[in-house]
């Protein structure tokens, strides 16, 4: 469950949107669809949100967002790189004009030399504008981690609405 907090972020973040025009894409992997579930947990959701997409997989980041390959193999899913492009193959793929991703290692497995437990990028891209991206290491177990993911997501999406 995601704090009130979180939704209320959802909901002003939505209310922004609507009230420039703007429509809002979801990508994401650590999060498994828990910001595509905040923002539309708001009623009215729908006339901002257009889609989500769960890459949980690297097959899924190639095959729906368009990330390569190549950038998958030689930086792997967690990474800048990845963020960027996942943020970038959901503005392209659902014709939003924002579009925020995340991927990042929630635990309690899954570290590896330089990749800690709670090392999370966030991205979001704008049609016609740069593509931010954000890397952190939250503190605190997989809910944790994955509650932070989404407050920082949604805030980033404010910054460039």
């Amino acid at each position: 469950m995601l704090p009130d907090s979180t939704l209320e972020a959802a909901a002003a973040l939505l209310a922004r949107l609507e009230a420039a025009g703007l429509t809002l894409a979801t990508a994401e992997s650590c999060t498994g669809g828990l910001i595509a579930a905040a923002l539309t947990a708001i009623p009215g959701s729908s006339a901002v949100v257009t889609r989500g997409f769960v890459t949980y997989s690297n097959e899924a980041k190639r095959d729906m967002l368009g990330v390569p390959w190549g950038v998958l193999e030689g930086y792997g899913a967690v990474s800048e790189s990845v963020a960027r492009r996942m943020a970038e193959g959901a503005l392209a793929a659902s014709g939003a004009d924002l579009a925020v991703s995340c991927t990042g290692i929630a635990g309690p497995g899954g570290a590896t030399p330089g990749k800690p437990v709670g090392l999370v990028f966030i991205g979001a891209a704008r049609k016609g504008g740069a593509t931010r991206v954000l890397r952190r290491v939250f503190p605190g177990d997989r809910t944790d981690v994955r509650a932070a993911t989404v407050a920082l997501a949604l805030a980033l999406a404010g910054e460039l609405a």
